[in-house]
């Protein structure tokens, strides 16, 4: 018999913001991680996008933290933390919805926007905090922020921050923690770089699975339309128009191609907005609402950017360039079909793209529906598809024994700068010391005394070069300073 939210044991307060939002039955995702997460237990789930893991983690943890005092000032209790601005927003307001009848304090920092307000809204402390690891460490760097309460950590899509190359903002982050905590792990795709991370992360975790790894959801079509180059925007622009598209979200591959892309869809009348990295917090916020709300047909963006992008029965995904990474094919997917809903994935694909393409096949174990059009035949045909292969799995490298001339040299690096610094020390004491400068009656003095001792010798003058005076004449005197330049 399915569960109900009812069987999970969440508290009052919060099943009845639950039960405000329209849920009924909790997603396998959320049955299996909400009984874990109120036990205090380590986490590590396995679960796509749309499938409803943030819930599944928001839910226990607002729970575990109506039994926990408040946070004091520059404190907090519980940090989420998100490869993206747009999804750490996404979460905050989840959060703030299920904790609607509560006294949890839950706030979002992220790049992009001014750090003074951010700063102020942490001063009384916070129970809950979302944040992206750049402006935590910022916070945290400029005293703002401190983690000697902390008791929760989430890496939510941890998968994708790795990926945008955040594994060192991250383990500075966990040195900064207490070393008693509960951590909890959500990815979409699991890779070596994830286990190994858990690994040094969690503590005799519970293990969540609820899709095969990195495979694409049931509920989603996937069709491809062969095409040149060329011919692309008019492809997209003919497939609005002639499908009548209310709503898709469109991948480029580049900002600057999203760019291009909103120019050349707007001539064509289509009304369409980029969203980025290259934009201000407000475009982007902008763009998503208006996409939202159905004041444009097509959002153009790019793969870090979508991260967060939540809208309810989305229906339709493009990819306008196929990935360089297959795992981002199965996030871009992820964006629609969800909760169960029917969503439909089209790409446009050159033979240029035919490598990915393969690589893309192989990773979900299908072939994509090909479907040349009327008007959009391709000069430069793409190739058949070849038959699938198992999946790649990435071995974890092995450190190289290293040999033994090099550990003789090695050993030799080390003893050399000791043996350099003792020659040094020796070569500085044999050193004579430098005289210091005279006053010019001095020099003469001394010129006249050396001269009374060696009559034989120079005038002091002819011997040292110097003048009576003890100077040396304006011949041979020295330039101290460079000629000055002339301004410009």
């Amino acid at each position: 018999m399915p569960l109900t939210f009812d069987d999970l044991k969440l508290i009052e307060p919060i099943a009845r913001a639950v039960r405000e939002k329209g849920y009924e039955k909790p997603s396998p995702i959320q049955e299996q991680s909400i009984p874990l997460v109120l036990e205090g237990r380590d986490l590590m789930a396995l679960a796509q996008t749309g499938t409803g893991k943030t819930a599944a983690f928001t839910l226990p943890l607002l729970q575990r933290l109506l039994d926990k005092p408040k946070a004091s000032g520059n404190r907090v209790k519980a940090l989420v933390l998100t490869p993206t601005r747009e999804l750490a927003a996404q979460i905050l307001e989840n959060a703030r919805a299920y904790g609607e009848h509560t006294r949890i304090r839950s706030e979002v920092v992220f790049g992009g926007v001014k750090i003074n307000p951010q700063m102020q809204k942490l001063r009384s402390g916070v129970e809950l905090l979302v944040a992206t690891p750049g402006r935590l460490l910022d916070l945290q760097s400029q005293n703002a922020l401190k983690f000697d309460e902390l008791e929760i950590l989430v890496l939510d899509e941890a998968d994708r921050m790795l990926d945008m190359g955040f594994i060192h903002d991250i383990r500075r982050i966990l040195k900064l923690l207490p070393q008693k905590r509960q951590n909890l792990l959500f990815s979409a795709t699991l890779s070596e770089e994830i286990r190994t991370l858990a690994r040094g992360l969690l503590d005799n975790p519970a293990e969540v699975s609820v899709a095969r790894e990195n495979s694409t959801n049931a509920s989603v079509s996937h069709k491809l339309h062969p095409v040149d180059k060329g011919a692309k925007v008019r492809l997209l622009s003919h497939l609005a128009r002639t499908q009548k598209w209310q709503q898709a979200l469109v991948f480029s591959r580049t900002k600057h191609g999203a760019n291009k892309l909103v120019r050349l869809l707007e001539n064509d009348g289509i009304r369409a907005a980029a969203i980025h990295g290259n934009k201000s917090q407000n475009q982007r916020t902008k763009a998503l609402a208006d996409f939202k709300e159905g004041k444009i047909e097509l959002l153009i963006a790019t793969d870090i950017a979508a991260r967060g992008i939540d809208i309810q029965q989305l229906p339709l995904v493009v990819n306008y360039d196929l990935p360089n990474v297959p795992a981002d094919y199965v996030h871009r997917i992820g964006r629609t079909g969800r909760a169960g809903s029917e969503g439909h994935a089209i790409s446009l694909v050159t033979e240029d793209e035919f490598d990915q393409l393969q690589d893309i096949e192989r990773l979900i174990q299908q072939h994509i529906e090909r479907e040349v059009l009327d008007g959009f035949v391709p000069q430069n045909p793409l190739s058949e598809s070849r038959p699938l292969l198992p999946p790649k799995h990435k071995k974890p490298k092995k450190p190289k024994a290293p040999r033994p001339e090099q550990n003789s040299q090695n050993r030799d690096r080390q003893s050399a700068p000791q043996r350099t610094s003792q020659t040094t020390d020796n070569n500085r004491s044999q050193k004579p010391r430098r005289r210091k400068p005279q006053s010019g009656a001095a020099q003469g003095g001394a010129a006249k005394a050396r001269s009374a001792q060696s009559p034989s010798s120079q005038s002091p003058a002819h011997s040292s070069g110097r003048t009576d005076s003890g100077t040396r004449p304006p011949s041979s005197r020295r330039r101290s300073q460079r000629p000055k330049q002339k301004s410009v």
